[in-house]
């Protein structure tokens, strides 16, 4: 499990990046779930934890395509591939860790381009 922060230093309303590969944002929504996804947008290369967090969704600041942070799912265009979600635990000591998907990830068409060509 990848270890994250600790609950006290994720308010409610806010997002924390992390950086593995790819890199996962971990949310701490205003009910009180903490929850995980893979931090680019399937659309285009923008940081999910950068977006606005309503209820269960986030926003991308970008082309303000919407994730259902419970499946990943869309919810609003331009994006049509879901992001991946990973199980959270806040364990007795309030530490936020995650275990990360073993599915694929979903990347926006530049980065898997990239990929393809050998470059970082």
């Amino acid at each position: 499990m990848l270890e994250v922060c600790p609950l006290s230093q994720l308010p409610p309303g806010e997002a924390i990046r992390v950086g593995s590969d790819p890199p996962i944002a971990v949310f701490h929504t205003d009910d009180g779930e903490v929850l995980a996804i893979d931090d680019t947008c399937t659309h285009q290369d923008a940081s999910l934890a950068d977006g606005w967090l309503e209820g269960c969704e986030v926003e991308c600041p970008l082309h303000l395509s919407r994730f259902d942070l419970r499946t990943g799912a869309v919810g609003e265009p331009p994006a049509k591939l879901p992001v991946r979600t990973h199980a959270v635990v806040v364990d007795e000591d309030g530490m936020i860790r995650v275990e990360l998907s073993s599915e694929t990830p979903n990347l926006p068409p530049g980065i898997r381009k990239q990929l393809a060509e050998g470059r970082p």
